[in-house]
Parts: C-alpha cells; structure tokens; sequence
C-alpha cells in the first residue's frame, strides 16, 4: 500500500487562519469528488472556522475520562475504518490525553499516512521543536506542545499561511479570534506588534530554507548544472594572505543589498597539504565570516580555479568574490592566475569581482626552504655527500682502484647524487651532480686534465649523467617530503582525532589540555592569558609547566590568538610554521574549555541559588502556615484556660490540655524535620554506624502513629546491619506516618524486612492513590507534596529527609509502585559481612 501524502498549512501565529485555509481546500476538494472527511478540528467557537465545517463529514470524537472530567480525542481506530481519501486533522502538535491510543497527534497522523490516508494539518511556527528557545526568548513563553522539525520537513507540501501583525491585530480586536474579554490581554501581551513581527520572519526564513531544500533535491535529480539565481549566494575565495578581511566585508556588503543573501567563504588548499597560507590569519578570517553571518569551507583540490568553480557551482552561487593577485608583474609569464581563469571560466550566470587591496602587486614573498625540516646536521651531511663526497671519490678512483671505464665512473657519481639527496635534499644533490660532472670531465674523459671533450659521444654521456643525477635528485627529494608530510599528517590526525574526542567526551580539565600542548610541541611552559579589552592588562586562566608564566603574550616564544582578547602562549622554544596549524587547533580548543568551565561553574551557582530560592519560598510558606496553625491551636487552648470568664470542667480541660500536647508534638516534629533537612544540606550530618538488628529499631519508629495503623512483619533471621541507629528510626518513621497519611483507614500500612545477597530491604506498603512514574522522583524533592495531601499535613520534608538519611548511612530509598494499587517504600540497607569490626561502644544516637 502506497504511503499517503501531508500537506501542512503553517502559520506565524494563532488566528492567521490555518483551519480556515484547510477547510477551504476540504470543500475543493469535495466539489471535484474527492472522498474528505474531518477527522479533528477544532474551531475554537469562532463564528467563520465553524460555519467552514458544514457541508463536511465528520468522524465521531473518542471521549476519555481524565481525573474526573470527559475529554474528547480523535477516533484514530473509526478514522482507519472509514478509510477516507483525505482527512483534516487539526493542531499537528497536539499531546494527546493519557489513556490514548498515541502520546502526540502527530503519531496518529503517521498512522494514517502509513494506511495510505492523505492528511491535511496545520502547525504553527512556534510549536517546531527546533525553535522553541527562540520563540521563548522572543514572547517569554515556553511551547509545552511541539513537534519535531522532521516531522513537518518530511511533509509533502508546506503551505505557508501569511498575516502582516496590523491586520492579525485588527482582526483579534474585531473579536474574530479571541472571546472579547480576552482581546485587551492577549494584544498587550502575546499579541504584541514586535512578538508577531518576529514570529512573522521565523516561519518567513523557515519556509524559505525549505523551499530551497526542494530546489536543491530538484536540480541533483535532474542533474542542473547551470546556475538558477534564485537567491543571492556569494562566495569568497581565500587565499591565507592578508586581504583576506577586506574580500569577506566586501562581499558581506553585497549580500546586504539583497534581501537573503548569504555569504560562504572558501579556502582550497592542494591534496599534497603543502600551502603557504598563514594558518593563524586563516584563523581569523574564519572568525570574522561567521561572527558576520557567513559561513567557513575549507576544500582539497590541486587546481584551485577548478576547484573553486566546482564548489560555487555546486552551493548554487550567483557571484565569487576574489582579491587582484598578489603577484609581481614578471610572475605573470607562468600564467593568468586564478582570478582572471576564474573569471575566464566562470560563464554567463556566475558574476566574478575582482577586489582591489593594498597588498596587490607586492608578490607573494618565499616559500620557506623545504630543507628546514630536515634538520640542520642532516642538511650539513648532505652538503658534504654533495660536495666534498665527489672529491674522495675521484682521489678513489685516480690513486686506489684501477681503471673502471667511464660508464662505471657516472654510475658511482649518480649513487654519490642519491645519497647527497637522501640525506639533505634537493640543493645538496644538484650542487653533487655539478661537481661530479666536473670531475668526470677533467679526471676520466678524453683528454684528462682538460675541459675539453675529444669524443661528442661522452659529451652526450657526461650530459646525460647530469639530466639523470638531477631527475633522480628530485625524484628522491619529492619522495623524502613526501614521506615526512605523511608522518607530519599522522602525527597531526592523531592530535586532531584527540581534540575531537575531548569535546566528543565532554573533557572540561584546561590544565590536562594545556599539558598536552606541553607535551606535544615539548615545551618548558603553557599559559591561557586574557583580557577584558584592548586596553586591560592580561590575566592568566590558567598554566602548567616549571617555568614562571608570561604576563604578556608578547613576552612569549610562541603565541597564538584566540580571538582578540584571549592567546595561548608557550616558553621553551620557537616553533616552526607548520606546527602553528595544529597549535591553533589546541589554542581554540583551550579557549572552548575555558568558556565551558565559567559556564558550567555559572550553572552550578544559578542551581543552587535556584534551589535556595525555591528553599526559601518554601520554608517561608511553611512557616506562614504550616507552623502557624499548630501555633493557633496551642495559643486559643492556652487563652481559654486563662479566661476567667468560663468555668471549665474537668473533661474540658483535659481536651484543651490534649490540644496543646498535640500541637506542641506537631510543631516539635515539623521543626524537627527542618533541622534535619538543614543538616542534610549542609553536610554537617555525620551517622555514628553500629551493628544492630532490626527489631530493636523498626517498632520504636511506630510510635508516632495510631495503634492499628500499621503492621510489621520482621523476621528473626535477618542478618545484622550496619547503621546509625538514631537516624534510621527517624527515617522509617517519617516512612510510615507519611504512608498512614495517605493509606485508607481500613488498609493498615504495612512494614516488612528481607534479606538480598549482601543487603536488608526494609519496605513500607500502603495502599493510597499511588504516584506516577515521573513523579517519583519528585517526592523526595524538599517542600514538595504530591496530590491532595491537606494542608497542616506537613511541609513536606518527610521523605526528603528520609532519604537523606538513608543516603549518609550508605542506604539507598525508592518509591515504587504496591500490586494492586497503592505506594511502596523500599529502603536498602547495608547487610553486616563477616570483615565488618565490632564497635559495641558506640552510642546509639547521631551527632552533628
């Protein structure tokens, strides 16, 4: 069975007129005779949207019963048996009520469109779970119902349903949307000219993004290689030089001058990783595009025009962006550059700029000398292989050996250019291919101790051995680098691959990152150095190594910029260039750790002032009422036994007397639980462990509640266990008044002990209402009282302080659910094992 296919009318805000705009395409569709049915629409009492469904058939609602009150759903099961060619199913983000047969609408909807339904349904732009921090930022209210961006993206047809906010607002204070007494409040609040204008552009730029997803989908099917200018795309090609910063605001301008442009900056580097572009200027150029909006590419390719066509081809851009050549007037005898074969190359839908800058036209500089890497004792070998290696030949040749025969000679002089460009590279081994030709022509060829050659067919020999040792030199040389990038590229992917686990893993220790850029670039000292701006004075984040750290980045052998007002900087030695790509890689990883530490330090201070302030309010609401009314009790008890205006009788003074007990135990309690749960929170609880049997403890923690209100079943054979005895008769006993409280009064709660492996399970069952699983964590929570607990019941600091208790004496406490219905407690207690010492002297009561 063919899937069916969704259509989505998408709306900036409620009342743009989705529904109407669904019901208006249902009637369409029902004049040309197609079967649509309304499986779920909800007109919200407004006069047009319910006057739309007349004339529609309509699939008869589920009712269910939710805490007492009748809810209506839609009948997925009735939809499926009906088997309509299209159905309207409204509010796409809909959670639907517990008890039914999906959690969201939006799962019924795929229901259907897996049965081979067609399905029309409207969504709002808030309600996309992908922007539901924007839009809480934007209109300060958090979208509790939301459907995911795949759901709505995976829709055949989007059907944006557009209001400019004047109108929306006047048709909201026509009362076409809202009932009239709610017009004043939703206009000054949610209604706001600036919320609908904001909203408006989301759902604006969301369609657009998808629009030009379907474009994109189309020209790769179709295989479009020419360029549509549908929207404007420019692409800055960089090139690691200095101008980098004016082609990327140049190129930001032009995107400004049309609504949507967009900008990509691309940098092509060849295949071989050898460039000479400043990794640390990259660096900023790539901070520079995206805190402007664009975005950074980096792309391989060996024929950089090629490449950057290909690339710009491929994003579908309309215009390139490119900086005049650095290159001096004479270089231009190797070729055109890049900018005018771009140009050349680029066709008639592709714009190319070519941007002025000061740095056109002072070349391009140097490439550093490839024998730098080689080290220098390996370079000053190669130069004696080269040049002095030829010399002790020849003396070899002439005075020890006999003759060879020229062609034996060119060959011990070739091995002489090998080894000279193994060891030091290409120069050594063309200044040992000059010498030894020298040498071949004055010692060994015809006449001898002349440079003159007799015979034109050693010329060709001696000229061939000098094409060979220098083709063989380069061959030699090319494979030497070659083999030493690899090993360079090895060693950087692995640092790389490190980097990227680290923030894969969530890694936030600065000082084990610093000490691998220590240890990898073998550096005396690593410092993070910062500033609050230009004209602060730096301040160390963070440092390891021996050596005292800089105070300045300046005073460094190496820095590296992160940003402008933050740097890495590194004492021991000057590091070369190439290993600046990978320092630059650790410099910003450093600056990502840093920032994740503050902000995950500021996490931790806003949650606990949170939970201090939710503490407090607490604690103040408790006070103000739970307190008070035990405190009203006594003191009404108290002033009518000191009236002298009625004669009390026995009977009705011991019933005031019972009245001030009880609210003097009341309050003890509560106040009792307080201080505990201060306690707990500040650590200052410290449990003095005994070995104890249950049985000595468990009945005393009864104590506080009626008699018959609870049942105990402890067996005799339970082994010993290693607790404070104070704090677990406190713990069970705020365990089984809690339960009593909620525990019908004919089901007696009850308490029962049992031995698993190498623990005691202590378990309170009552028989109450129960608590839902994503709630029973919550009740251990301070100050929380799940359900319809009455006031002056407590404030609810029972089980938190229960658990707390259990926790520092090595317990553990859970809620799960009584078979049959109802709560049960389990608290975990450590089973005494046979290595456990004996401390009979310890008292049996905890201090603090």
């Amino acid at each position: 069975m063919a899937r069916g296919k969704l259509r989505i009318y998408l709306g900036a805000a409620p009342g743009v007129g989705k529904t109407y705009a669904m019901l208006s395409e249902a009637h369409r569709r029902v004049e040309r005779g197609t079967d649509c049915v309304v499986a779920f629409v909800e007109h919200h009492h407004r006069p047009r949207t319910e006057v739309m469904l007349h004339g529609l058939e309509e699939i008869p609602r589920k009712e269910l019963e939710y805490r007492g009150t009748v809810f209506t759903e839609m009948d997925v099961d009735a939809v499926l048996a009906r088997q309509p060619q299209v159905a309207l199913v409204d509010e796409l983000p809909h959670t639907n009520i517990p008890g039914s047969r999906n959690a969201k609408r939006w799962q019924d909807v795929e229901e259907l469109l897996a049965a081979g339904i067609d399905v029309i349904s409207t969504v709002n732009i808030q309600h996309l779970e992908s922007l539901g921090d924007v839009v809480e930022s934007i209109t300060g209210i958090r979208q509790q119902e939301t459907v995911p961006d795949e759901v709505v993206r995976r829709a055949d047809q989007i059907e944006l349903v557009d209001m400019s906010p004047p109108a929306l607002r006047r048709r909201m204070a026509h009362g076409n949307i809202y009932k009239p007494d709610k017009v004043d409040a939703a206009l000054s609040n949610y209604f706001r000219p600036g919320n609908l204008t904001a909203l408006r552009e989301l759902a604006l730029l969301w369609v657009a993004d998808r629009v030009d997803e379907y474009l994109t989908e189309y020209r790769s099917e179709h295989r479009v290689s020419k360029i549509w200018g549908s929207r404007e795309r420019i692409v800055v090609g960089l090139t690691g030089g200095p101008e980098g910063r004016t082609l990327i605001r140049r190129a930001v301008r032009l995107a400004e001058k049309g609504a949507g442009g967009e900008v990509m900056a691309v940098y092509i580097s060849r295949s071989d990783g050898l460039t000479n572009a400043s990794p640390k200027e990259l660096a900023v150029q790539r901070t520079l595009v995206e805190d402007l909006g664009g975005t950074f590419h980096h792309v391989i390719g060996d024929d950089v025009p090629t490449a950057l066509l290909d690339f710009a081809r491929g994003v579908n851009a309309t215009q390139i962006v490119l900086g005049v050549s650095r290159r001096k007037g004479w270089q231009y005898v190797f070729g055109p550059g890049v900018g005018a074969t771009v140009a050349r190359d680029s066709g008639p839908d592709l714009d190319v700029h070519l941007i002025t800058h000061d740095e056109a036209g002072k070349g391009r500089g140097l490439p550093v000398t490839r024998s730098t890497r080689l080290g220098r004792s390996r370079v000053i070998w190669g130069w004696l292989a080269g040049v002095v290696g030829p010399a002790l030949l020849t003396l070899l040749l002439t005075s020890v050996t006999p003759e060879v025969g020229l062609a034996n000679d060119m060959l011990l002089y070739l091995a002489m250019t090998v080894a000279a460009a193994l060891l030091g590279g290409l120069y050594p081994a063309l200044a040992s291919a000059v010498v030894g030709s020298l040498l071949l022509n004055w010692f060994f060829t015809p006449p001898v101790h002349t440079f003159t050659i007799a015979d034109p067919e050693n010329i060709v020999a001696i000229a061939i051995f000098v094409g060979v040792a220098v083709s063989v030199a380069s061959v030699v040389d090319l494979a030497a680098r070659r083999t030493h990038q690899a090993a360079r590229l090895r060693a950087e992917s692995e640092i790389l691959s490190f980097l990227a686990g680290s923030v894969l893993r969530g890694e936030t220790s600065l000082e084990a990152l610093l000490e691998r850029v220590r240890e990898t670039f073998a550096m005396e000292s690593v410092a993070l150095l910062e500033r609050e701006s230009d004209v602060a004075p730096w301040t160390c984040a963070g440092s390891v190594g021996p050596r005292p750290r800089v105070e300045r980045p300046e005073d460094a052998d190496v820095d590296v910029p992160v940003g402008d007002r933050m740097a890495l900087a590194l004492s021991g030695r000057v590091l070369p260039a190439e290993d600046r790509r990978v320092l630059a890689a650790f410099a910003a990883q450093a600056a990502v750790v840093l920032d994740r530490q503050r902000l995950q330090s500021q996490a931790d201070q806003s949650r606990a002032l949170a939970e201090g302030n939710r503490i407090r309010t607490a604690l103040l609401a408790a006070v103000s009422h739970d307190l008070r009314t035990p405190l009203a009790g006594i003191k009404a008890a108290v002033s009518s036994l000191r009236s002298d205006d009625v004669a009390w009788s026995e009977e009705d003074r011991t019933e005031l007397l019972e009245g001030i007990e009880e609210g003097a135990d009341r309050l003890d309690h509560l106040v009792g639980n307080l201080l505990d749960m201060s306690r707990l929170q500040t650590g200052t609880v410290t449990p003095l462990i005994r070995e104890i049997d249950l049985d000595e403890v468990i009945p005393m923690a009864l104590g506080g509640v009626p008699e018959g209100s609870a049942e105990l079943d402890i067996p005799e054979t339970l082994p010993m266990v290693a607790v404070d005895p104070g704090l677990l008769e406190r713990a069970v006993a705020n365990l089984v008044e809690n339960a009593v409280k909620y525990s019908p009064a004919d089901e007696p709660v009850l308490v029962s002990a049992s031995a698993m492996a190498n623990r005691v399970e202590v378990r309170v069952v009552d028989r109450g209402p129960g608590v839902p699983d994503e709630a029973k964590d919550r009740i251990f929570e301070p100050f929380q009282r799940y359900g319809d607990a009455p006031r002056g019941a407590g404030v609810g600091l029972g089980l938190a302080v229960a658990r707390g208790f259990a926790e520092a004496m090595g317990g553990t406490l859970n809620a799960e659910d009584t078979p049959g219905g109802g709560l049960t407690m389990v608290l975990t207690l450590p089973a005494v094992s046979d290595l456990l010492p004996v401390r009979p002297d310890l008292p049996a009561t905890a201090t603090s």
